[in-house]
This record gives C-alpha cells, structure tokens and sequence, in this order.
C-alpha cells in the first residue's frame, strides 16, 4: 500500500507540474518496468496454462473411459455376485437334499436289518421242532405265513435301498460338481472386486491430479492477472475497465468449465455406450439399483424399530460394489450421526439420493458421477444392509417410482 499511495501521489504532481526530481521521474519507470515483469510471468502462465489443457483434455480421455470401465465393471460384479447367490442356494438345497437322503436310507437300514433279524431266528427253527413245538397251530400257521409275506418285502425294502444308494451316489457328483462352480464364482467375484478397486484408484488419483494442478494454476493466473491490472489502473487504464475486463475474464472462464465439464460428461457417456455391457441392472423408473441384492424392506413398511420406512433397505453381499441411481453430483461424503457413511447426490429437477450404511466411500464432494458409476462399496464381512432414500424438494418420495422427467410434483 505505501507504494500504491506514493505511486499515485507521483502521477498525480507529475499532472500539475511541468517539471521535477530526478528520482521523482524514475517512479514511473520503475513502475512500467514492473508492469512488463509482471505481464511475461502472465504470458509464461498463460502458455503453461494452454500445456496444462492439453494435458487434462488427455487426463479427462482417460478418466472418461475410466469412468466407463468402472461402470461396466460394476454391472459384471452385480452380475457374478447374483450368480454366486444362486448357486450358493442350489448348493443349500443339494445338501438338504443329500442330509434328507441319508435320513431315509438310514430307516431303510433299519426295517431291513429289524426284518433280517426276523428272518434269521425262524431260520433257526426245523421244521420238526416247528411240529413239535408246544405252540398252538394256528400260531404255527401264522408264522409261516408271515414268513411267506415277508420275503417279498424284504425284496422291496432292499430294491429301494440300493435305489435310494444310487440316487445318493449322483447326488453327491452334482453336489461336488455344484461346488467346484461356487467356489470358480467366487473366486471370480474376488478378482473383479480386486479389478474394481484398482478402477476407481486410479479414476481419483487422475482427478485428482488434473484439478489439483489447473487449481493451483488458476489461482497463480489471477493473482498474476490483479498484480498486472492494479499496475495498469497507475499508468495507463481507468479502473471502470478493469472491472469489465475481469467481468469478461469471468464469463469466458464460466462458459469454457461449463463446456468442458459437458464435453467431459458426453465422452464418459459415450465410453459407456460403446463398451460391451452386462446385462443391464434392476432399475427403479429409470434409475439404477444402487446395490445388488434383496429388498428386505420397501418403501412405506414398519422397520425393525417399529418407524416407517422412507426408503429402501437392500441387504447385499460384504464387498459389493455401490453405484450412483442416477446422473448427478456429490453434496456429502462421510459420517453423519445415525446413518454411519452417508452420501447424498445432487440430481436434476430437485431431486437428491441418500446412500447410507456404506462401508467405504469412494467419491469426493463437488464430482461429477453418472448413473452405475461406483461410488463406494459394501461393508467387508457378515451380510450388510444399504438404506437407499430418493428426496425431491427436501420430502422423501418412493424410489421405485424413479426421477420424473419435468419439474412437475414429486411422486408420493
């Protein structure tokens, strides 16, 4: 500030008086030559900033296929996880199936060993001893007729055993075959987790880098820019253009990030166009399913703490991947009292998404998510439950009526 006061109070003498001292006359020069010094930093962060573009606009490439990559690779995930939970219940029904196998094989064996037991101490018996037994002879009688009758049955019983042996025996070739396929799905699922995770690293690590650097840049620029502008405002402009200048500074820098950040969200959009997809997930009136798995309960039901639900609660597979419902961007990410890691994404026409009960976020507030991107996952172990609520105009609606089209009423 003692500079700009004596700079000014310089101008303003060198306006009323024709001459003047030495040193007074240097001040203007002093100051031009600081202008020019001031004018090729700009310049020199001018063309650093143009290498900076052309290197983000090379970042921003390979973030949006990125993007795209970690999109189609968490529909494959959702996918394989959904096959392992089907095998996984085939392979529950085959060992029931095989434990109620065994259960009657087991009373098989019983009758027949009861029946041989039978057959063996008649066996014993002569016929003369039969004869001269003290026993009525109707008892006689009796028994040999069931002696006769039990034959046959002792056929059947054994028939059926060695049926139900078989039977036992292809069981437990599919049940090893099941498996064999269980244990390949899973350790499937676990790569693409594994694929997943380095995925979305890399997507943050590149986003991170590209507005780091053109921040910092920015900021380097204005501050450049003001220095050259005050220096301007004492020597040759009024600061009325200034102001407009930097107005128009301001307008063109909003219009260029406007334009780049849509051009950014058409490539991402186009990258997910053009990959060979999964089978699309469960959608929810346009929107996709924030997670894979089970509804436990649905918008409107008593919770397990006697309150109506707002939203829905999915009980999903430890470590599955959790995906942005539809496009938009990050308002919140991380803890919030009662809803452990909570995320909350902004969408058009008023419309917001609450993610709550994540076991790890993996995007950052103020980013730009489309919808089935991977925006965190599950918790790692037991069977986690993800409460998903859709908002528009700050009142929870039901999701699975989706996101309406116009800025008409939100659905009940």
């Amino acid at each position: 500030m003692p500079m700009r006061r004596s700079a000014l109070a310089l101008c303003l003498l060198s306006l009323s008086a024709l001459t003047g001292s030495a040193g007074a006359q240097n001040k203007p020069a002093e100051a031009k030559k600081e202008l020019q010094e001031v004018q090729r930093d700009l310049k020199s962060a001018d063309s650093r900033k143009s290498e900076l573009d052309a290197q983000a606009e090379t970042l921003e490439k390979e973030l949006a296929d990125l993007r795209a990559r970690a999109i189609d690779a968490a529909a494959k995930q959702r996918e394989q996880s959904d096959e392992l939970a089907r095998l996984e219940t085939a392979l529950e029904g085959l060992n029931r199936d095989e434990t109620e196998r065994l259960d009657r094989i087991e009373t098989h064996r019983a009758a027949l060993a009861d029946l041989l037991g039978a057959l063996q101490r008649l066996s014993r018996l002569p016929p003369e001893a039969m004869i001269a037994s003290p026993q009525p002879p109707a008892d006689t009688l009796k028994s040999a007729l069931l002696l006769r009758a039990a034959v046959p049955e002792l056929k059947e019983r054994a028939d059926a055993l060695a049926a139900e042996l078989k039977d036992l025996s292809s069981l437990r070739e599919k049940l090893a075959a099941q498996r064999t396929k269980t244990e390949k799905a899973a350790a499937s699922l676990a790569v693409r987790q594994k694929d997943l995770a380095a995925l979305v690293a890399r997507r943050e690590e590149v986003s991170k880098t590209t507005d780091a650097e053109r921040a910092q840049l920015t900021r380097q620029v204005a501050t450049l820019a003001g220095r050259a502008s005050d220096l301007k405002d004492l020597l040759e402009k009024l600061e009325a253009e200034r102001q407009a200048a930097i107005a128009r500074q301001k307008k063109e820098e909003a219009a260029r990030r406007a334009a780049a950040e849509a051009a950014r969200e058409k490539r991402a959009r186009d990258q997910v166009a053009g990959l060979k997809r999964a089978p699309t997930p469960p959608q929810l009136g346009g929107m996709v399913a924030p997670v894979g798995g089970e509804v436990v309960i649905r918008y409107g039901q008593t919770d397990d703490v006697g309150a109506v639900s707002r939203g829905l609660t999915y009980r999903g597979r430890a470590s599955a991947a959790v995906v942005a419902p539809a496009d938009g961007a990050v308002m919140f990410a991380g803890p919030f009292k009662g809803y452990g890691l909570l995320l909350i994404l902004e969408h058009a026409n008023g419309y917001h998404s609450l993610l709550s009960g994540l076991g790890r976020i993996d995007a950052q507030v103020g980013q730009r998510v489309l919808g089935g991107e991977p925006v965190g996952v599950m918790s790692g172990s037991g069977t986690p439950t993800l409460y998903f609520e859709l908002r528009r105009g700050g009142q929870p609606i039901n999701p699975a009526r989706g996101l309406a089209a116009s800025d008409g009423k939100g659905q009940g």
